[in-house]
């Protein structure tokens, strides 16, 4: 008898507990998209020379760039907000025929030297642009804008992305006849940062002391947003 009810007390203690029930929810997705107006600009100017050899191609660069540094520091430019963030020397090669087995022989060597200028005035760009230029830059790498505290920017973004999520949330819920619980999980999808518009330069090329300006247009900084939420329903009492 005591073996009989140790085994059903076994069996009892074996049974898999009953599974604790999914509960029923809805996911939402919200998304955001603010405009800031930046406040700092990334300029960036180059010099390409080409020479015989390797050395006299980055000597020669080299030259300019320094031209190019000293240039935008007597704009206004301080030391530590400008960089060298380029440099590339590579081989160019003799034209070779579709049906040539010769070795590639080089000819001649290209020797990049790009200078890179943070500016926190943005009236300054054209300025820093015609200066560069007028030093021997002959490549203008574009210019970027952005923020210097894009934190502020980020989380109105990403409050809005919630809002809407919340908003999208309980649109649903009233058209399923059902009552929004609390928030499950609620996941950041990731923030960006973009121009509005590809903001640019008008006319590059050298140009006399006397030219006007080169014209630059910051425009908007478009901060976008994402977030997924999900929310447990239960009926309608």
């Amino acid at each position: 008898m005591v073996a009989l009810f140790s085994a059903m007390l076994l069996m009892l203690t074996q049974q898999p507990a009953s599974p604790t029930p999914t509960p029923s929810v809805i996911v939402v997705n919200g998304n955001a998209q603010i405009l800031a107006v930046p406040d700092e600009a990334n300029v960036r100017l180059g010099i390409v020379r080409q020479a015989p050899t390797a050395q006299a191609a980055q000597d020669q660069a080299n030259t300019v760039a320094q031209e190019i540094l000293a240039a935008i520091r007597r704009v206004g430019v301080p030391s530590q907000q400008i960089q060298t963030s380029r440099l590339v020397l590579s081989p160019v090669y003799a034209p070779r025929g579709a049906e040539s087995r010769d070795a590639p022989r080089i000819v001649a060597y290209n020797a990049t030297n790009t200078v890179s200028a943070r500016i926190s005035d943005l009236a300054m760009v054209g300025s820093v642009i015609d200066a560069g230029l007028k030093a021997g830059a002959n490549q203008l790498d574009g210019v970027q804008f952005g923020l210097r505290n894009d934190l502020p920017s980020r989380e109105q973004a990403i409050k809005e992305a919630v809002q809407e999520a919340q908003s999208k949330a309980q649109v649903m819920a009233e058209a399923l006849r059902v009552s929004l619980a609390e928030v499950l999980e609620a996941t950041e999808g990731g923030v960006s940062i973009t121009p509005v518009a590809e903001p640019g330069v008008v006319g590059f090329s050298a140009r006399a002391v006397a030219a006007p300006e080169t014209p630059v247009s910051p425009g908007q900084i478009q901060v976008q947003a994402s977030v997924t939420i999900r929310y447990r329903i239960m009926p309608k009492p």
